[in-house]
């Protein structure tokens, strides 16, 4: 019998993704008719969820236990387990629950003056309930059928917002290469369920983490198998490499949907990774994929980005390359520091579109003055040894010590490269002294900030996750031995552009503004199997140019 309080936490947890389905239910010829009314609900709605959502987290604060409750339960034919309605709770609900509620808010209060006016404003909203409560489902479903219902939903209710502007051609070849990948990562997310459920018996989250945490056997291949198709379910819905590029030709939707998606729906992604742990923590190939492909996302985004001269395509390469490096971060095992870059990515990036409107005023804020001139090489040389003896003696305070795993080695180094690149810059302004002591100092900040919200992620996260079972082996070491000759590369090629146009930057420079033309073969090749309707490749092509 659970008590009165766990009944009462995983109840109210159910009921918050219920308040915006409530809302998103209604009509849109009704939404449309009462669009003063329809933004009410949906901001009662909205408000409701995140309320909740607070409450579960003070709930959960005073009793941090795993817990599941399961409403109505049913065996499926075939012997192919149990659907139920039921919900898990646990740090990673939680924290997820808070989060989307909290954006959710946030995006929902600035549609309301954004699309003002519009003739299907109501509807807009309507999906947007819908698009919120999917994701709230998601969060909490505690069998796994259900979580695959939702994360369909979520995709399929996304795409109505995309379709936003349906006379749009660009904007309706961008929704279809979106509803194509994802088709193919629910069908990959499917059959790793399957695999699941054949294997362990199990479609319920709870009695799956209780199976696989003292797991000692190898890893039979149809987990092994399931672990792939889950990593491929993972990189399609974060649009990955090399299925990437939708994510940049979306920007015809309303701002508030671009928000909604690089805040929330493309971190769902490495939400699959960290929720199916129990499995992914024991399939070394899998996390190398993960890792492998995370990594070339991760470079190939960084060395477009420094081409782009839009702000809202420089934002969505931004979280291309955020998303390759937070499924690199699973790849390595480390899941708390995964999701520590969750959470401060989605609050970042909601910022960062709703504010993309005010970029004109940051230029005419007073900068900082730049030397033109090369740096002496005791300034280039001392930068990195700043940073690297800064990011040691805190690391060591926190007990991170070359003895332990090669993955977080890597995660320390990546920290030394940016504050190396924050230094250089300091270096490099005119505005010497006083300023270049804070820069010091807002790194060793940067730095302890660093290691202290991964080592609260890391007790917060510690029983909601299975950690990897092999973290010493030969592949991990040569990966983490990857990662951080990448980031140092790519701090060195930053600077080569940085330091002025050369015929070096010239060879590569329409290269990197256009992608390496790899969205461009795989539109065309698309367009051939599943043309989208009212476009061709040659449009796409036009737009691509511009």
């Amino acid at each position: 019998m659970q008590s009165l309080a766990t009944s009462a936490i995983l109840l109210l947890a159910m009921a918050i993704p219920l308040f915006l389905l409530a809302a998103g239910l209604i009509t849109s010829a009704w939404a449309n008719a009462h669009s003063r009314l329809m933004v009410r609900c949906n901001t009662l709605a909205t408000w409701l969820a995140f309320s909740s959502a607070l409450v579960v987290l003070v709930l959960f604060v005073l009793d941090p236990t795993s817990r599941s409750l399961s409403l109505v339960s049913f065996d499926l034919p075939a012997g192919f387990g149990a659907f139920s309605i039921s919900t898990y709770i646990n740090s990673l609900t939680v924290i997820m629950l808070l989060l989307v509620s909290f954006v959710g808010v946030i995006v929902s209060r600035y549609s309301r003056n954004y699309l003002d006016g519009e003739a299907n404003q109501g509807r807009f909203h309507k999906w947007l309930c819908l698009t919120l409560a999917a994701i709230l489902t998601l969060i909490i479903s505690g069998n796994l059928l259900m979580f695959a219902a939702a994360w369909i939903a979520t995709s399929l209710c996304l795409h109505q917002l995309l379709m936003f502007y349906r006379g749009r051609p660009a904007a309706v070849l961008a929704a279809h290469k979106k509803f194509v990948a994802s088709r193919i990562g629910d069908a990959s997310l499917l059959f790793a369920i399957f695999l699941i459920d054949s294997t362990v018996g199990t479609l319920e989250f709870e009695e799956l983490f209780q199976v696989m945490a003292n797991y000692s056997e190898p890893l039979p291949a149809s987990l092994e198998w399931a672990a792939i198709f889950i990593v491929i379910a993972a990189i399609l819905k974060s649009a990955q490499f090399p299925f990437h590029g939708w994510l940049v030709q979306v920007m015809e939707a309303p701002t508030p949907v671009s928000a909604l998606l690089h805040a929330g729906i493309v971190n769902a992604g490495a939400f699959l990774i960290i929720r199916m742990s129990p499995v992914m923590s024991y399939s070394e190939i899998a996390l190398g994929l993960l890792a492998v492909i995370g990594l070339i996302t991760l470079a190939l985004a960084a060395l477009v980005m420094l081409t782009q001269t839009s702000v809202k395509v420089s934002l969505a390469w931004s979280t291309i390359a955020q998303m390759g490096f937070m499924l690199l971060e699973c790849g390595l095992g480390l899941y708390s520091l995964a999701m520590l870059h969750l959470v401060a990515h989605s609050l970042y990036k909601a910022h960062a579109f709703l504010a993309s409107g005010s970029v004109v005023d940051s230029f005419r804020a007073p900068g900082i003055n730049y030397s033109k001139s090369q740096s002496s090489p005791f300034k280039m040389i001392s930068a990195p040894i700043i940073a690297i003896g800064a990011t040691l003696f805190i690391a060591a305070l926190y007990d991170m010590t070359l003895n332990q795993q090669p993955a977080l080695i890597a995660a320390g180094a990546i920290v030394a490269i940016a504050l190396s690149q924050l230094l250089l810059h300091a270096f490099k302004s005119q505005t010497q002294g006083a300023f270049l002591l804070r820069a010091i100092a807002l790194s060793i900040g940067v730095c302890t900030a660093y290691f202290s919200l991964h080592h609260g992620f890391e007790l917060a996260m510690a029983n909601s996750v299975v950690p990897v079972r092999n973290i010493n082996t030969a592949f991990e070491t040569f990966i983490a031995l990857m990662v951080i000759a990448v980031f140092a590369s790519l701090l060195l090629i930053q600077n080569v552009f940085e330091s002025g146009r050369s015929a070096y930057c010239d060879k590569f420079y329409m290269h990197f503004y256009n992608g390496f033309y790899i969205d461009v073969y795989l539109t065309r090749l698309l367009q051939h199997i599943w043309p989208s309707p009212g476009s061709s490749s040659k449009l796409y092509e036009a737009n691509h140019e511009h």
